[in-house]
């Protein structure tokens, strides 16, 4: 897989990627890229091996949009209360929740 960076200050990474047999390139955030080698590690499989069963499993246009759906989905399924209680998730909202209440909201 290669790697460029492009249209300098947008932040996006390109890499070219082999799905499913044919060679393509993908332009995601450094941070998205991080979370599929997350995603493919904990998998046990490779980076394109991620990619390609999101080719395969979800079809349609815009394989950049449905890896990144992808990856927000497989981290939401795994994220549960305990695991938010446990890393101090919550704690941006919970000033939130007492200023609705203090007027009165639901």
């Amino acid at each position: 897989m290669s790697e460029r960076r492009t249209e300098a200050g947008s932040g996006l990474v390109s890499r070219n990627v082999t799905v499913n047999g044919r060679r393509t390139s993908l332009r995601l955030e450094p941070a998205m890229w991080d979370a599929l080698a997350e995603i493919a590690s904990r998998e046990g499989t490779s980076l394109s091996d991620v990619i390609a069963r999101v080719d395969r499993q979800h079809p349609g246009p815009g394989l950049t949009a449905r890896v990144r759906v992808f990856a927000l989905g497989y981290f939401r399924s795994a994220a549960t209360e305990s695991g938010h209680e446990r890393v101090g998730h919550g704690v941006l909202y919970r000033g939130w929740k007492d200023d609705r209440s203090a007027l009165g909201a639901r």
